[in-house]
């Protein structure tokens, strides 16, 4: 089901609510109060991806870009693009075999992946649902059984213990083992947890995964007591096919003499959303065809709620999103006009964006390097301003990630921040949490702008009010002086890779790990030490350190180590989080992306 919203305010009303124009090339503190006073005031309600308010945000940044003199590229500035924003369950949603009835959402659940349809067919059981042949590790539960137009039972996780490494931790996802399934001809998917996986043993929650595809097959998750049931005839249990198996790290086949007959009916709640871009024509006969991208995201999280990324996922009151991130694209829209207004055009052509849907997993920015309006392959450096409105005014600490990227690029940024009021701290890696690592991906050179995490981050508390304009402006014409050089140098900085394109994997048995060590022998009665941080893991690239104490996370109290389990418990692979620190007497919050 597609929906797509009109406007909340009439272009003409957006027109007028602009900043007027500088007469001179110049970044201005007041520009950028209105700028962000207007993207993350209660009218635009969040600036959430799909909805007026957001269409309001993207229609006020592209009539800026127009009024500039910027050439609008897609539709009028607008290269539009389709998100989930929701999964639900429909009414046909039954699960029988014989006697057994299933209740949705009590003793199982189709997944937010699954297809709908209606399968009727015979059940068998495949263990781990793995089919492995490497050099280390031969294991093929498919080998003794017919998958063929079967419901193909399989356990969650994998059979591992803590002590015995990560051997199988590449095949545990659940889209894995659906693609073996598929490959094998089932009709149907069923997964169920055995008790050493989840011992309480709660169904999969019914929400969007980042990047949310279907299914080809109908796919549910079982508690136990149904599986159980279904098993009744074969004379076992879950427990004790687990527990054969993990003993024995061999396969299991299992004849279930039961028919099965599953309805799944998955609605979702697909809404169009859009990137705003527009260019800045290069002066250079040659050099115009290069690039350079300055982008910011202006989607928010709207009313906040479970699920919405929001710190204070209880309360529903407007996400106003002021330092995440109206300042990032406060920013490039005065970056813009400097460039836009000089007296002379860059040798190379520039490129800003202000991209949609980042909080749902960078989706624009994403959509955009598979659909790009220019030649990728021509762009030479991407600067991304992601919260640039918090410059702390003791420290006076701008973080600029990405310095690794490009042969040259650190002495570049270090030569251009003398004299400036900030402290400068540069990180290598190339791969973040926010959109630079769309482009990083890509083999581009990124530099990601960010002046760090504060309290009102994804609360409703993140307005206007907190937004430090003189840091800001400080902080924009480093950008502006950054980007206007490298439009004209003669080279640019060539690529190099530094660190990975993409998130550590998660942890044994299909679990999210984080990547600490707790320091079980220190007592805390307000948090717990971190003994060590695994170098290269989510924890370390989120910049966490041993000796930390963890005091929250995602917003909720972390008293111990067993309050540390629990919250990560309901976190998921590929999902950005929220980390809170102490650190001697410095309260740090941090952005983990797992």
């Amino acid at each position: 089901m597609k929906y797509i919203l009109l406007p909340l305010l009439s272009l003409f009303l957006l027109h007028c609510s602009l900043p007027m124009l500088s007469t001179q090339a110049t970044i201005s503190e007041q520009e950028l109060y209105e700028h962000i006073a207007f993207l993350a005031s209660d009218s635009l309600e969040g600036r959430k991806p799909g909805t007026a308010q957001g269409k309001a945000a993207a229609t006020y940044i592209s009539n800026h870009f127009q009024q500039i003199g910027l050439e609008l590229l897609g539709e009028s500035g607008f290269q539009h693009f389709d998100v989930i924003t929701s999964v639900s369950l429909g009414e046909n949603n039954n699960l029988v075999s014989g006697s057994i009835q299933g209740i949705p959402g009590e003793n199982y659940t189709p997944t937010a992946f699954s297809s709908s349809g209606q399968v009727n067919a015979p059940v068998e059981f495949a263990g781990y649902g793995f089919q492995i042949e490497n050099d280390s590790v031969r294991w093929d539960d498919y080998a003794e059984i017919d998958a063929q137009d079967k419901w193909i039972m399989i356990l969650r996780g994998t059979p591992e213990n803590d002590t015995q490494g990560n051997t199988y931790d590449q095949y545990s996802s659940l889209r894995h083992k659906l693609l073996i399934a598929r490959d094998n001809g089932a009709a149907g998917v069923i997964f169920v947890s055995g008790e050493k996986f989840a011992a309480k043993d709660d169904l999969i929650d019914l929400r969007i995964e980042r990047n949310l595809s279907l299914a080809a097959l109908p796919v549910i998750h079982v508690k136990r007591e149904l599986a159980n049931q279904l098993l009744a005839e074969s004379g076992t249990t879950i427990l004790e096919l687990e527990r054969f198996i993990d003993e024995r790290l061999r396969p299991s086949p299992v004849s279930i003499e039961a028919n099965l007959t599953v309805s799944t009916e998955i609605l979702q709640q697909e809404v169009t959303t859009q990137n705003v871009v527009a260019l800045l024509p290069g002066s250079d006969a040659e050099l115009k065809d290069e690039y350079i991208v300055i982008g910011a995201h202006y989607d928010h999280l709207g009313w906040g709620g479970k699920g919405s990324g929001s710190r204070r996922p209880d309360t529903s009151a407007v996400h106003n999103g002021a330092d995440d991130n109206a300042s990032g694209v406060a920013a490039v829209l005065e970056v813009a006009e400097r460039l836009a207004l000089q007296n002379s055009a860059p040798r190379r052509s520039i490129l800003f964006m202000a991209f949609g849907a980042e909080e749902m997993g960078l989706l624009g920015s994403k959509f955009f390097t598979s659909n790009a309006l220019i030649n990728l392959k021509n762009t030479k450096q991407m600067f991304n301003l992601d919260m640039v409105g918090r410059l702390d005014p003791e420290s006076k600490a701008l973080t600029v990630g990405g310095t690794g990227t490009g042969k040259g690029l650190e002495n570049y940024l270090k030569q251009k921040a003398q004299g400036r009021d900030f402290a400068l701290s540069i990180t290598p890696a190339g791969y973040g949490p926010s959109d630079h690592a769309s482009f990083y991906i890509e083999d581009i050179p990124v530099l990601f702008f960010f002046t760090g995490i504060t309290e009102e981050y994804h609360t409703p508390a993140d307005d206007v009010e907190t937004i430090n304009f003189a840091g800001e402006k400080v902080i924009a014409d480093y950008a502006y002086d950054l980007i206007a050089g490298m439009a004209s140098m003669d080279e640019t900085f060539e690529f190099q890779q530094a660190g990975p394109k993409g998130p550590p994997k998660g942890g044994k048995r299909g679990k999210v790990k984080m990547g600490i060590i707790p320091d079980f022998a220190a007592a805390n009665a307000n948090g717990f030490l971190l003994g060590g941080v695994v170098p290269g893991g989510p924890a370390s690239m989120a910049g966490m350190k041993k000796g930390d104490v963890m005091i929250a996370l995602e917003g909720r109290s972390v008293k111990n180590v067993y309050d540390y389990m629990g919250r990560m418990a309901d976190v998921k692979l590929g999902q950005r989080i929220t980390v809170e620190v102490m650190r001697g007497d410095e309260k740090l919050i941090l952005i983990v992306q797992l």
